[in-house]
């Protein structure tokens, strides 16, 4: 790691830089993009790997999905009638898919780009934690399988970034190191992974199903299920986090002889300040309560209000991802992981989130489609989930099954009325369980390496420069200002 450095160091040290990218389609990837665009113009290019049928193609996807949201606003702005070819000249799709070896590319199209990249950012990955096996095996394990595999044709690659999640630790307690997951380790005693058995059980299992006729719908169910007991065997709590563990395994084994950096965010929520404070997309886990509480569709969540809700802006996030390219340009080979994360250095506790979505909704109320106030009712939190059935149970699954009874008395005259909120208990129910692990989470994230990340920055230049920020030090965020006025704001702004 270097030993000082400061924003303008950071800023000129993408000049003349060819980035690849994957999952430039996401938040995160799009707050980068834009950030790298608008900081430095003079970045040479930066390629998007994009699934797409053809190059037009992915240049529709780019332009409908990228840089037409709202996120680009301020870059519009800085280039006024500009901004369409200044996006054409930086702006490269790369059509192809991680999924596949060398994404896909012919020869020519691997020869040509490979001599021209200098930081691959590999951002790819399915996050839905109750994704099939498959799907999140193919994208968050092979996937990273086969960035390796492409950074090491890299002639001139002086860096492979690679972005993880905090929670790959899966429901641990107390303090959380920054280390390494070495190959075939798991968080169950007496078990052992072998990610190529994985793979072959995958394969097997689709063969079966298919042989036997299972339709698509089958498959699906089955493919989910297989990849929640697979995690639960090795002690993950779900698909999502057992297969990023895998994939940081493959990075750690497959890695060459450059240097390769592991983010691992916590729960990403909106940007604190740039470009557009309170933007993001997508409804994540902090934002299904404060969703299901202004819809009053969501009378009750799980969680301890004393424990910590650990979240990090995305905004800070990318901050990092660039702080340490510039930082371990230099370094020769190895792996280093950051836990970009709150809870050890500036802790928000679940209270402060339940309290501030309270107070923001009894200020601002929320209305019906026909401009009726939403009658609010205060959210019940459980701190158990034992808890939390005993109370649905009561509450719903009693009163259903006797509308099921009185339904089968009456010819099925309630039948519909019955699956419909049948399906809505069950939606509840998954939900809470697949949350379980984050809103009930007991371990605190050590940030001993962003911590010396951030001291390399100079003193007078850790949060900005009159220009660009480049903060990621969460103690200097006000959690009670920043939901109540930026995140909340932001979520019925942009999610809605």
């Amino acid at each position: 790691m270097i030993d000082e450095m400061d924003v303008d160091s950071i800023v000129e040290y993408f000049r003349g830089k060819s980035i690849l990218i994957t999952g430039s389609t996401g938040f995160l990837g799009k707050v980068l993009v834009e950030k790298i665009l608008r900081v430095q113009p003079d970045v040479k290019k930066l390629f998007l790997l994009i699934r797409a049928s053809d190059v037009e193609s992915a240049k529709l996807r780019i332009q409908n999905e990228v840089i037409e949201r709202e996120i680009f606003q301020v870059l519009k702005e800085k280039h006024g009638v500009g901004f369409n070819n200044f996006v054409k000249e930086k702006i490269f799709p790369l059509v192809g898919d991680i999924m596949d070896e060398d994404f896909g590319l012919d020869t020519a199209k691997l020869r040509e780009v490979s001599k021209d990249i200098d930081i691959i950012v590999n951002g790819a990955a399915t996050t839905k934690f109750y994704e099939r096996y498959d799907v999140a095996f193919y994208v968050n394990v092979l996937g990273a399988k086969h960035v390796c595999a492409f950074a090491r044709k890299c002639t001139k690659l002086k860096m492979l970034l690679h972005v993880s999640t905090a929670y790959v630790v899966g429901e641990q307690e107390g303090l959380i190191a920054e280390k390494p997951f070495f190959m075939g380790e798991t968080l169950r005693a007496g078990t052992h992974l072998d990610i190529g058995s994985e793979l072959n059980l995958i394969k097997e299992t689709r063969r079966e199903l298919r042989d036997g006729g299972s339709t698509e719908k089958d498959e699906m169910k089955v493919m989910k299920k297989l990849g929640l007991k697979r995690a639960k065997n090795f002690g993950w709590p779900n698909t999502y986090v057992f297969t990023k563990a895998m994939g940081e395994m493959m990075m750690g084994l497959l890695r060459g002889d450059f240097p390769v950096v592991i983010i691992r965010p916590s729960i990403i929520t909106s940007t604190l300040k740039e470009p557009l404070p309170g933007w993001m997309e997508g409804i994540r886990t902090v934002d299904t309560v404060i969703m299901g509480y202004a819809n009053q569709t969501l009378s009750s969540f799980l969680g301890n209000l004393d424990s910590i809700l650990d979240m990090i802006p995305g905004d800070m996030v990318v901050n990092a991802m660039m702080a340490a390219l510039l930082a371990h340009s230099n370094d020769q080979q190895g792996q280093i992981i950051y836990n970009v994360t709150s809870s050890l250095s500036n802790p928000a506790t679940s209270s402060l989130v339940i309290d501030s979505m309270h107070r923001y909704f009894f200020e601002n109320p929320p209305c019906k489609g026909n401009g009726e106030r939403i009658r609010l009712k205060n959210m019940r939190i459980f701190s158990t989930l034992t808890q939390l059935r005993l109370y649905m149970a009561i509450k719903y699954k009693l009163p259903l099954e006797m509308l099921r009874l009185v339904s089968i008395t009456l010819c099925g005259i309630f039948s519909e009325c019955y699956n419909k909120l049948s399906r809505k208990y069950r939606f509840v129910m998954r939900l809470m369980e697949l949350y379980a692990p984050y809103s009930l989470f007991k371990g605190c994230f050590e940030d001993t390496n962003l911590e010396k990340l951030r001291m390399t920055m100079r003193k007078d230049d850790q949060i900005n420069n009159g220009a660009y920020y480049f903060d990621f030090d969460p103690r200097s965020i006000n959690w009670v200002d920043y939901f109540y006025g930026v995140h909340i704001p932001g979520v019925l702004k942009y999610c809605i």
